[in-house]
């Protein structure tokens, strides 16, 4: 069975992008969130076996919602993208639980070798 994969990121054109990557390598995109909040609510419904979260986004940010993700599923896959390569950001993301870090723009093989690695 594919891997099923919830991507959330304000932007649509992003998730275009991740959506494209994750179905030509075989993993079903479950669903998208477009904030925090959504991505929660989302979490909860689909119940995915990973999570791509951007961490800029409006409403509530990625780091939160990661935050309220573990509480709900302590074992939660999640990966954070960002396009600011901020050392405080990725240290935030990890510490709150995050299993990978992707920078944007994204390269297709990194996408890949960060959420196979994430799903072992």
């Amino acid at each position: 069975m594919a891997n099923r994969i919830l991507i959330v990121d304000d932007a649509a054109f992003m998730r275009m992008m991740i959506r494209d990557i994750l179905t030509k390598n075989g993993y079903e995109v479950v669903g998208e969130a477009s904030d925090g909040a959504q991505a929660i609510e989302k979490y909860k419904e689909l119940k995915p076996d990973l999570t791509t979260m951007d961490i800029t986004m409006p409403e509530m940010d990625g780091i939160v919602a990661l935050k309220e993700i573990k509480k709900i599923d302590g074992n939660a896959k999640v990966i954070m993208c960002s396009a600011m390569g901020q050392q405080a950001m990725v240290i935030d993301a990890i510490q709150a639980g995050a299993k990978d870090f992707i920078v944007k723009p994204f390269q297709a093989d990194r996408v890949i070798e960060a959420i196979k690695k994430t799903l072992g």
